[in-house]
């Protein structure tokens, strides 16, 4: 296994556990249940260690990728960008995460204050974590790129483009 076959692992992680940590979250505030709410911190604490993964394995992954056919430096550059503000948010996140779940414990009388600015967070983060999932799918993928015409001759340029770069 390689290390962009390792980032395809757990890169994923950090997208689809932060939107399910929000649904869980959210469902603990409207039904008043602290375990759920506190599910949902520790689903966002483990999301922050796979966004710690992700980022870890990233540069392995771009090594790899730029060798490759119709993979630019400017795309790979531009889902890293994004992946790093994506990264520090999980961070900030996850240490929410942990206050929430301590004031959960201890039955703090802010505890539902921290879940309020952890949702409000946590929509942040699946904002940044959408733009993050579509420019790392586009390094792969010309077809969700923004400039895909579905015809071969936009393959050939890109892969015309990543030629000239490396020369």
């Amino acid at each position: 296994m390689n290390d962009a076959h390792l980032h395809m692992l757990v890169n994923h992680f950090p997208i689809i556990g932060t939107i399910f940590g929000v649904g869980i979250l959210i469902a603990g505030a409207i039904f008043k249940n602290n375990s759920v709410k506190n599910t949902a911190y520790i689903l966002f604490v483990i999301t922050s260690f796979f966004g710690f993964a992700s980022m870890s394995t990233g540069e392995g992954a771009e090594e790899i990728a730029e060798k490759l056919p119709s993979v630019s430096h400017k795309i790979i550059h531009e889902h890293e960008e994004i992946a790093e503000k994506l990264a520090l948010f999980l961070y900030v996140l996850g240490t929410i995460s942990l206050i929430g779940l301590y004031l959960n414990i201890k039955k703090h009388a802010k505890a539902n204050f921290v879940t309020y600015i952890a949702i409000g967070f946590g929509f942040s983060v699946i904002y940044l974590a959408q733009k993050t999932g579509t420019t790392g799918g586009e390094i792969r993928h010309t077809e969700i790129r923004e400039n895909a015409t579905g015809n071969v001759d936009s393959a050939q340029e890109i892969g015309e483009e990543h030629h000239e770069e490396n020369h």
